[in-house]
């Protein structure tokens, strides 16, 4: 090779590489400036012109709690898509799914101790049988673990589940999911055993006299379905005080709860098509169903709202996506799980890819951050591909780390994409989890707005410039 044909050929490969690296797309401290600039204005935006905390309380008080299957339900869903019209989205559409359908009823439960009566606050769990009209009765036993059932004399006897969340745990999350398997198995594994109900300590943080639902599952080995109850976490100190002290603790109980058949529902999908890479899908959502106790406003219509303030923000801000980005209301996250379970099947059967999903399911508190999870496959380096925009979000005092995304968007792991979960500050979230505390007056709004926003900056950056 000629010496001046070797030069030429240096010279333009030495162009190239210098064009890579100084190119807007690669170099970090461009896209920094870019990014950073629009990530204000996403966060100037939220905090001063958003509509979003509008329409959670309009959901909160006109619609209410949302239970899967009830009227409340579709007028939940019915006013969300109305919000995403008036907006104005590329595509509104429906997944159906059957989702289950549980009526509370009336609950009566009195407890003696000792021949005397002693107050307890309760509450039927999700999808517990009643007691068909007939009076159930027993002694009470404690039990803090599903294991040590086995040991225990329980047969016609009524069970005290009564492990609470570990106080000690920084992050309440994890102190939830150490004390919920007694919830939702106790009834089932108890009358394998001979018991005639189950009372479960609520699954909160707090010690006071307001009782948390929840879902409870009967298992398919299960013998007979009983009535599971939760009470109040300070009533299951007071009784399990008076079993330590040898006392004799009764409880009575009728309850009209009934699990009805299966009915029609739906998923609310919304898109702002993509102009340069249609089929990557970046997904927000939260789940329109709720407890029939609040108004399901942190659990899960800030989720919900939030995921329809990412279009919000977007459209305002007049910007044109790169990739699909899909905003999804998913019905029958508390009592099934359908609404991800039938998306996910939609999505795979139409053979699509989600780049991105990222949930919003943990309140509407300050944001803290973002976690992650994923496909062994593909998650550690989509992972650190992610956290390269740490430092954007950093003056914004949000993380990006492994953990959990969501319950609903967990069944497209198989996409192999990332699975995001926005995680805002949990320190009072199970206060009111669960509860007919769960209203519109406990949502902060600029918390609520803020976490809105931290996902808008996300899926920006994530769309910009990719994974």
């Amino acid at each position: 090779m000629e010496f001046r044909q070797y030069k030429a050929i240096s010279k333009t490969l030495i162009l190239a590489w210098v064009s890579l690296i100084y190119s807007p797309q690669i170099m970090e401290g461009q896209v920094d400036d870019q990014a950073a600039f629009f990530v204000k204005d996403i966060h100037n935006y939220a905090l001063s012109e958003s509509e979003a905390y509008d329409h959670l309380s309009t959901l909160c008080t006109t619609a209410g709690p949302r239970l899967s299957g009830s009227q409340a339900s579709y007028d939940g869903l019915a006013y969300c898509e109305s919000v995403l019209t008036s907006i104005g989205v590329d595509t509104l559409y429906r997944v159906e799914c059957d989702v289950p359908r549980w009526y509370r009823g009336v609950l009566d439960l009195s407890l003696q101790v000792n021949g005397k009566k002693l107050p307890v606050r309760a509450t039927a769990l999700g999808n517990s049988i009643g007691t068909r009209g007939n009076l159930v009765t027993g002694n009470l036993v404690e039990v803090n673990h599903l294991d040590s059932l086995p040991f225990r004399d329980i047969e016609g006897k009524i069970v005290l589940f009564n492990r609470p969340m570990d106080p000690t745990q920084i992050r309440t999350f994890n102190a939830y999911g150490g004390a919920v398997d007694q919830r939702v198995f106790g009834a089932s594994r108890s009358a394998k055993y001979g018991a005639v109900a189950a009372l479960v300590r609520s699954v909160g943080s707090d010690i006071d006299t307001v009782p948390h639902t929840g879902v409870s599952s009967y298992e398919d080995d299960t013998p007979t379905k009983i009535p599971s109850i939760a009470i109040s976490t300070f009533d299951a100190n007071q009784i399990s005080q008076a079993l330590h002290q040898g006392k004799e603790v009764t409880a009575a109980l009728r309850s009209t709860s009934d699990l009805l058949p299966d009915t029609a529902s739906y998923s609310i999908v919304a898109e702002l098509r993509g102009t340069e890479y249609p089929d990557e899908i970046i997904l927000v959502g939260g789940h329109i169903d709720s407890w029939d106790l609040g108004q399901g406003a942190h659990d899960d219509g800030t989720g919900c709202m939030q995921s329809i303030q990412v279009i919000e923000t977007l459209k305002a801000l007049n910007y044109q996506p790169k990739r699909t980005i899909r905003c999804v209301l998913f019905i029958n996250e508390e009592n099934g799980l359908a609404g991800g379970k039938s998306y996910a099947e939609y999505s795979n059967n139409a053979n699509e890819y989600h780049l991105a999903a990222i949930e919003s399911d943990a309140g509407g508190f300050s944001p803290r951050g973002f976690t992650c999870t994923g496909h062994e496959d593909v998650f550690i380096p989509m992972l650190k591909n992610l956290k390269k925009f740490e430092s954007i979000l950093e003056p914004y005092d949000l993380f990006i780390k492994k953990g959990g995304a969501g319950a609903d968007i967990n069944p497209l792991k198989s996409q192999k994409g990332i699975l995001i979960g926005l995680s805002p500050d949990s320190q009072r979230y199970f206060d009111l989890h669960h509860t007919a505390q769960d209203v519109i007056e406990n949502v902060h709004p600029r918390e609520f707005l803020l976490g809105g926003a931290a996902m808008t900056s996300l899926v920006y950056l994530i769309d910009q410039y990719g994974l």
